[in-house]
This record gives structure tokens, C-alpha cells and sequence, in this order.
């Protein structure tokens, strides 16, 4: 085995491990943290280096149009992170690989562009082969991408290669009607047609700093939108961005790799307070090719959120979002005439959460759009001119996205959390604008995603607690009942968790009160096999802590914290002040000051466990990654007397090296009055550490860069602070590798063993 199974021993790990740790004898560990478990112990190699260690993972699960067949994408047998894309035929109850990517590499390993590694972090893709897939409309030809070219399978005949060049093509799309693929190849818009291989270039003129229908970093990383184009309902039409990102500062980032070599890159990096790239807003016609210029407005120091045609195919929608996001302006221009027309404002004193929930109804002129002014995110309807016609949910919670209408039958169906945060569901609510009227769909306790079919009546339920590992059932739209299971993953003895059930840490999940005394903040807490009464167990905090985390949900995922959890340590999860999914008031305490309400919430966690009778008071820890790492150093440095070992992943430091849209979103501008950055970053708290702390970063992170630990070991260094360090070659922000994550995983484990 390449790592240690028995818990006690992965603490000789550390002489081996650890740049920067004493290589004496490990000091002894609390009876607790000791404590065997029955069974095999779930080691960080079995954990970490087998993807199916949650059971079967079925990637990107879709319903056939016509509702006849799912699609998915499964790993190789001897390759789980290299996908093929299958097939269920509900009708026969039986699955085939209707396209092995082997077959087509020709077992060449797959190489990628930089620009699609670029692509792919900012996506958190992990995988290989194929990675993504598309249905036509008609549901007859699957669409899908591999080794940067283009391929369709038609159901009933071969797979047909679209492109065959030394370049990359990227985001590639069908057209609504299933005639055209669209795609971006070296940073212009092309189309071929399907039927004849006609391909067609759309753009042209880009270069190092211009690009066409290419979403710029900003609205990739911090804004979640991935594409720079988008086609018209009856396909005569593209929008598409083009892009300047010469304002854009240069940086240069050092790649250091495993093999010892050192890559200099220069990469364009919008850092707080400094330029953006310049969007422009064009339209395409496919027939003459004819550009037509929108214009958004005299401020060009704005974001473009999001683009949507209406269904009339004559309107084209776009999301004008200023650059402190407290202000969204819903745009309409008419195609025929030029006009533009304002169809809604969103402001906040907070900022604005962006969503993707626009809907345009195809038979009548009205649209769904979803909105916080209630100060929790709902739903509405609106007349296509921009009037309201009312509210179609309400009440102190809140709707997560939209998963599809039914304009037959008069429905909303979303994702919220009617019933309570630690589970999302789906439901119904009439387009009437009867909040009253939802209804819940989905039944099963625990966590749901849905796609759902175009005619409404089944959907596709990728779900799990904490009980039950990850399915995907198909399930009736109108009571629930199960049609059948694509992946029904039991836990019986042939389960690759099966041998380890005899040690499964068990969750409780319940509700303690914010620092400020009013707040309940949800936590989930993660007990150890077989405790003893009696007995002290040491205690570790594992939140996000930032915006947009939801950490406490009740799924069925092994992970760090259970590996954790099964060595002996309770594991305590809490979503504080400044997460999502709460409303607006909830995540307001960190607007202009990140570092304080949600610290100030893990800090009442820590000692709501040290009153726990089972709990030893003198032994809680913390650790976390990106956000979660600028929270341990954080909750170290201001909270020196509660948290005795730190281990930071991937830090934020200094808020000014991070990027403006995420930034300046809760900060405001560096430049702005007042100490902000200074107070928000982690350098004045720094002489405050005393416990043992581990700072883990990759050496090629291009989201969080390097650069944020090497100012703070300076920094450290500077004020006598003692610190262990761990650096990974050629990592970016995840991690990739089964061998790095198992060595990461036994890192976490060995550390929290010796010193806590």
C-alpha cells in the first residue's frame, strides 16, 4: 500500500513530509485521537485515490428530449477520471457506451491548450475525455468535444468528426435547431453546418489582447458565466462579446513543476482597484454576416453579467451590472429598430447576488426572473415590456434557481429551501402568482439537483444524505414515483464503502447562536466512531467561511472531514454570517469587512464545543482552503487562546492581490476612505498566532496566486511567528492527481495527530 492504514502511524508521516518540521520522535496524542475503530481504517489512499469511493459517479446526467433515453458520462474502469459518454434506455432498462473516447484518441493521451487548461480551472473540470456532451433539439445527434476538436453521434449511425485542426476549439454549442455547431477557435466565432461541414468564420481581428465570444476572466471566475456568445431561438442570429483586456494589468506568474523547472507566464490579471478587460455587445447575422454594435451605455467600466434572447427572437436581453454591484439594470434592444428599453433595476445596499434565472415564456409575452428585494431571493413574473405582474413565491427563505416552466400547465419548478437549509428540494409554483400555491415535488430527506425533461413530466434526481450515497433516479414529475434508477448505488457488501461502515462517523446537524447572540448559524458535526463515555476528543473546524459557501448539507460525501472524523477527531462544520442561501441580511456583516462576523461566528462554535462534555476544551483546531485558508489564519491570529493547530490551504492574505470583481464586491475600492483592505487582511492579526500552523499552497495557482504566501511568510518571518510549510509543483487551486491528493490528505491527517 503506498500509504499507512493504521491512524496512530500516519503520524510518522510528518518526518517525511513536512518541509519545515521537526524530524524528532512525534509527540504523544490524547487518548481520543488514538482510539482504534472496528473494521478496516479508510485511509487517505482509499479515500483520496479512488473516485468511487462514494459509489458509481455518474458525470453530467441528461434526459433525452423525447424522455426515451438518459445520458451520462462514466469513468473508465482502470481510468476513473477519463469519461465515456453512455446511455439508459428507460424503455429496456439497459445501459451501453454509446461513444468510448479511447476509440478516438487512438490511444494518444489527450494533449490541451493552455487556454483550455485556463478554461477548465476556472470551471473546477478534473476530468478527461469527454467532459461535456449536447443534445439536439430534435434529440436525435449528441454533440461533445475531445482533444480540442468537434464530434456528433447521431443515434442511429457513426460518430462524425466537425473539425480536424492543430487548433482548439472550445464552447461549443448547437444551435437551437440542431442546424449549426458553433464553437470558439483561437479566440474568434465559428460555425459549421451539420449537414453539409460548411464552416464559416463570424469574427475576426483577435489577437493576444482581443477575443470574440470569450467570456474575459472576471466573468468567468467571479461572475459565473462561462460563454461570450449566444444564439437567437430560430438560429438566424449570434450575440457575441468582444473583449479588450490590453487594460488589463500583467503579471508574471512562476509555475514552478515537479520536475524542477520554473515557467515564467505572463498572464493578465485584474487585480482590486486596477482596469478591467472592455466588453462590447455585437449581434451576427449567420446569412450575410452583417455586425450589429448594442450599446451599453456610456460607462464602460461595468460588467456584463448576462445575455438572453427573448422568445420572439426579435429582443435580445442583456444584464448591465455596475462595478460596486449594487445596481443591475435588465436591458432589452429591439433587433428591427435599435431601441433599447430598461426593463428593471435591481439595487442593494449590499451588493448583488447575480443569478441565471431568466425565463421567456414561448406562448405568451411574459418572463420569469428571480430577485432579492424581499431581501430573500424569489421569484417573478414580469410582462416582456418590463412590468410586473407579481410575485410566484414568497416568505423568509430562499429559491436557489430556476430548474423549468410548464406553460401548459401554468408551473415554476425550482430548487429552494422551503423546508430548511440543510436540505434542497425541488418544487412547483403557479405562474398565476399564487405564493401559496408551491408545492413540493422532490420527497426523499436530503440534498437534490434536477434536470428536468422539455415535457415536464419526469426529471432526473441526482441525489443523497447523509445515509444514503450519491443516486440518479428517474422520478414522475407529478407525484414522485420512481420510473427506475440509473445508478442506484445501495450500500450492500458490494459497495466500495461497504468494509468501512463499521466506522462511518455519523452526522448531527443542529443550530447554534451567532456571536451576536440572535443568529442561528447551522452546523454540522461529524462524531467518531465508537466514542466512549466519558472520554475528551480534540475538535476541528472545517467551514468556508466566505461568501457563497453552503457547507452544512445534508449529503453523503467521504471526504477530509470524515477521514478526519474516523481518526478520532469531532468535526464541526458551520455555515456563520457572510454564507449563502440565508438572504441578503445574512451575508451583509462582511460588506467592507471581511474578517469579522464570520470569524467572530467560528469562534462562538469553538466554544460551543469546548461546553460539550466529550469535547477536550484545550485541543480544537481549524482548517480550510482558499477562504477556508484566509479563516484559519484569521481565526489563529485573533483567537490565539481557542485554536491550537491551523492548517491554511491556499490562502487569501492580502486582499488587494485578489481579483475586482470578487474583491471589491464586499470591500469596495482600495483606494476607497478608511482602512479596509488593511483591516480585512490577515498581516496587523499576524504576531497573535501562538498555536502550530501548517500553510499548504500550489506553486502554479493562477486564482489564488503564490504570491499570497511568499508575503506572508515574509511576513511571518518578520514577526517571529513559527510556521510549517508545504508547497506542491505544478498545483494550481485544485489540485489534480490522485498522488498529491493522497499526500495531502495524510498531511491534514498526521498534522491535526501530532499536535492536536
Amino acid at each position: 500500500m503506498r500509504l499507512l492504514s493504521h491512524p496512530v502511524f500516519l503520524m510518522t508521516l510528518l518526518a517525511f513530509g513536512l518541509s519545515a518540521c521537526s524530524k524528532e520522535s512525534p509527540a504523544p496524542v490524547s487518548d481520543a485521537a488514538s482510539s482504534q475503530v472496528k473494521g478496516p481504517v479508510l485511509t487517505a489512499e482509499r479515500m483520496i485515490g479512488s473516485p468511487d469511493i462514494n459509489g458509481p459517479s455518474l458525470h453530467s446526467p441528461k434526459l433525452s428530449p423525447d424522455g426515451a433515453r438518459v445520458t451520462y458520462l462514466h469513468g473508465k474502469p482502470d481510468n476513473k477520471r477519463q469519461l465515456d459518454l453512455w446511455e439508459y434506455n428507460v424503455a429496456a432498462g439497459e445501459t451501453r457506451v454509446l461513444v468510448d473516447s479511447d476509440d478516438l484518441l487512438n490511444g494518444q493521451t489527450e494533449v490541451l491548450s493552455e487556454e483550455e487548461k485556463a478554461r477548465r480551472q476556472r470551471q473546477r473540470i478534473k476530468n478527461s475525455g469527454i467532459i461535456d456532451y449536447f443534445w439536439n433539439e430534435q434529440g436525435t445527434v449528441l454533440l461533445f468535444p475531445l482533444g480540442g476538436d468537434i464530434y456528433i453521434k447521431p443515434l442511429d449511425g457513426a460518430v462524425k468528426r466537425l473539425t480536424n485542426t492543430a487548433s482548439f476549439e472550445t464552447d461549443i454549442k448547437f444551435s437551437p435547431n440542431g442546424g449549426y455547431v458553433s464553437f470558439i477557435r483561437d479566440r474568434d466565432l465559428f460555425v459549421v453546418n451539420v449537414a453539409t461541414g460548411r464552416e464559416q468564420r463570424l469574427t475576426t481581428g483577435a489577437n493576444a489582447d482581443i477575443a470574440h465570444g470569450v467570456a474575459d476572466f472576471a466573468a468567468q471566475e467571479e461572475l459565473s458565466r462561462f460563454t461570450g456568445y449566444w444564439w437567437s431561438p430560430d438560429e438566424t442570429q449570434v450575440a457575441f462579446t468582444r473583449i479588450d483586456e490590453s487594460p488589463v494589468g500583467v503579471f508574471d506568474r512562476y509555475e514552478l513543476k515537479s520536475d524542477g523547472s520554473v515557467t515564467t507566464l505572463k498572464q493578465r490579471y485584474p487585480a482590486a482597484g486596477t482596469p478591467n478587460a472592455i466588453v462590447e455587445l455585437g449581434v451576427v447575422k449567420i446569412a450575410s454576416g452583417e455586425i450589429r454594435w448594442i450599446d451599453l451605455g456610456e460607462n464602460k467600466d461595468i460588467y456584463l453579467a448576462r445575455v438572453n434572447w427573448m422568445e420572439d427572437n426579435r429582443h435580445l436581453t442583456f444584464q448591465r451590472l455596475q462595478r460596486n454591484q449594487q445596481t443591475l439594470e435588465l436591458m432589452s434592444a429591439d433587433m428591427q429598430t435599435g431601441q433599447q428599453t430598461r426593463l428593471l433595476v435591481e439595487e442593494s445596499d449590499v451588493w448583488i447576488n447575480l443569478h441565471k434565472d431568466f425565463y421567456s415564456l414561448e406562448n405568451s409575452a411574459h418572463f420569469v426572473w428571480s430577485s432579492e428585494r424581499s431581501g430573500f431571493r424569489h421569484l417573478y413574473l414580469y410582462n416582456n415590456d418590463g412590468t410586473e405582474v407579481g410575485a410566484l413565491t414568497a416568505g423568509d427563505w430562499v429559491v436557489s434557481k430556476i430548474v423549468n416552466v410548464d406553460e401548459a400547465e401554468n408551473k415554476v419548478y425550482f430548487l429552494g429551501f422551503k423546508d430548511n437549509t440543510f436540505e434542497r428540494h425541488l418544487y412547483s409554483a403557479s405562474l398565476q402568482g399564487d405564493p401559496d400555491s408551491i408545492t413540493r415535488v422532490s420527497q426523499q430527506v436530503g440534498w437534490h439537483k434536477v434536470e428536468m425533461g422539455d415535457d415536464r413530466s419526469l426529471y432526473l434526481d441526482t441525489f443523497s444524505s447523509q445515509d444514503v450515497p450519491p443516486q440518479l433516479a428517474l422520478r414522475k414529475v407529478k407525484d414522485d414515483q420512481l420510473v427506475s434508477y440509473i445508478n442506484a448505488n445501495p450500500l450492500d457488501k458490494t459497495h466500495p464503502y461497504f468494509q468501512y461502515l463499521g466506522g462511518h462517523s455519523r452526522s448531527e446537524f443542529g443550530q447554534i447562536l451567532a456571536a451576536d447572540g440572535v443568529t442561528k448559524l447551522d452546523y454540522r458535526l461529524l462524531l467518531p466512531p465508537e466514542m466512549k463515555a466519558g472520554e475528551k476528543y480534540p475538535a476541528i473546524l472545517a467551514p468556508y467561511g466566505g461568501p457563497h459557501g453552503h457547507r452544512v448539507q445534508n449529503n453523503f460525501h467521504v471526504d477530509i472531514n470524515q477521514l478526519l472524523s474516523r481518526n478520532g477527531f469531532v468535526v464541526m462544520i458551520v455555515d456563520g454570517r457572510g454564507s449563502y442561501d440565508r438572504g441578503q441580511a445574512f451575508e451583509a456583516g462582511i460588506k467592507h469587512a471581511m474578517g469579522t462576523v464570520e470569524v467572530e461566528d467560528q469562534i462562538a462554535a469553538a466554544k460551543f464545543l469546548q461546553a460539550q462534555d466529550y469535547i477536550n476544551p484545550e485541543r480544537i483546531g481549524f482548517h480550510g482552503w482558499s477562504y477556508g485558508g484566509y479563516m484559519a489564519l484569521m481565526m489563529m491570529a485573533k483567537a490565539p487562546d481557542l485554536i491550537k493547530v491551523g492548517f491554511a490551504g491556499a490562502p487569501v492574505t492580502d486582499w488587494r492581490l485578489y481579483d475586482t470583481a470578487y474583491t471589491e464586491r464586499y470591500l469596495g475600492m482600495p483606494d476607497a476612505p478608511g482602512e479596509v483592505y488593511e483591516n480585512s487582511s490577515v498581516f496587523k492579526y499576524l504576531p497573535g498566532i501562538k498555536g502550530k500552523l501548517m500553510l499548504v499552497h500550489g506553486m502554479a495557482d493562477d486564482n489564488v496566486f503564490f504570491d499570497h504566501s511568499v508575503k506572508l511568510i515574509a511576513a511571518m518571518q518578520k514577526n517571529g511567528v513559527q510556521f510549517d510549510l508545504m508547497t506542491y509543483p505544478g498545483q494550481k487551486h485544485s489540485f489534480i492527481g490522485e498522488d498529491v491528493k493522497i499526500h495531502l490528505a495524510n498531511l491534514q491527517v498526521s498534522y491535526f495527530l501530532e499536535h492536536l
